[in-house]
């Protein structure tokens, strides 16, 4: 794939991935009242556009155009979650993928989670946003990251070019700050997220992270966390299909350093993980259990969760949603 002028190459690698770039710090403060803020007023709502507080995070056939894509979008869109997020992957311009999304619903939010900024210029999103929204209006959500270094050839200040690339989308004028959000981990890209954007997607992250970058952020931004889980309630099994989600992120650093900061070191990060992060970064076991750790996460300070089913196979997990949302949806 040749490189648009000024963006590196990116390294082929397979898999689901979202993107930050610091280390979320150690030392970073708890809620001086000894309380946590609440989430942000609007509750999921970003310029005209709204989450809701549950969605469906998912790749796969939505980024491949399967056939059943469109009748899958328009049944989780009847179910009742507002919001369907996935990769913008690593090929120039905006996925066709979030077009397909729109076009089979009615009013759910489509959001990418995230698009790369190392693959496409800002002039280049700017440009599909504004065919979305002519067509689609005030349904796209743009999510924006960084990538990790192992992924791009030439992963040089990478902050730096987060900074570069919203000043573009800026000057461009299609995606505003309130319908972009960025993902953070660290605390540079966390204020970021609040002064650039609506707030942060943060992923692969335990709900303590969720509470720090609430801290950090304050009341007002929005934080829309993705959350992994595996509707199995037997351990063994269970955590094996977890860990075909957790070996995807164990090697990457920007998510390894960030959990460094929350208590895990090597050990927790060799093969596909331990028991010990597997269990704080996806939630498995019963419907109960799945509904109890959604839970934290709003506790924590998230104003949305985009919920990832994780199955043992790579099928669509439509079933799974469907008894999700008897439980989650209002």
């Amino acid at each position: 794939m040749a490189g648009l002028v000024g963006y590196p190459q990116v390294k082929p690698y397979q898999g689901l991935y979202s993107d930050d770039i610091l280390t979320l710090n150690s030392h970073m403060s708890r809620w001086p009242s000894g309380d946590p803020p609440e989430p942000a007023a609007g509750l999921g709502t970003l310029d005209g556009v709204d989450l809701g507080t549950v969605g469906i995070w998912w790749s796969g056939p939505w980024r491949a155009g399967d056939a059943g894509t469109a009748d899958v979008a328009g049944e989780m869109e009847d179910l009742g979650y507002t919001a369907l997020w996935s990769s913008g992957g690593f090929d120039p311009g905006l996925s066709m993928r979030f077009e397909r999304l729109l076009a089979a619903t009615t009013s759910v939010a489509v959001a990418s989670g995230i698009v790369s900024i190392w693959v496409t210029s800002p002039d280049d999103v700017s440009r599909r946003v504004a065919d979305l929204d002519a067509t689609y209006p005030g349904r796209f959500v743009l999510g924006l990251g960084a990538s990790h270094a192992p992924l791009v050839e030439d992963y040089s200040r990478p902050y730096s070019h987060m900074v570069r690339y919203l000043d573009g989308l800026d000057a461009a004028g299609v995606v505003t700050k309130q319908r972009r959000v960025l993902a953070a981990l660290g605390p540079r890209m966390l204020e970021l997220a609040g002064t650039r954007a609506a707030g942060a997607h943060p992923y692969f992250v335990p709900p303590e992270h969720v509470a720090r970058a609430r801290d950090l952020l304050g009341t007002d931004a929005l934080i829309a966390v993705e959350l992994a889980v595996v509707m199995d309630s037997i351990p063994s099994s269970a955590r094996a299909t977890a860990r075909r989600h957790t070996a995807i992120y164990v090697g990457l650093p920007n998510y390894t350093n960030n959990l460094r900061a929350f208590g895990f070191g090597d050990d927790d990060f060799a093969g596909q993980g331990s028991d010990r992060l597997v269990d704080a970064i996806v939630a498995w076991g019963g419907i109960d259990a799945i509904v109890g750790r959604i839970q934290a996460m709003r506790d924590a300070g998230a104003d949305h969760v985009c919920v990832q089913v994780i199955r043992p196979d790579d099928d669509m997990p439509r079933a799974e949603w469907r008894e999700l949302a008897a439980s989650l949806v209002p």
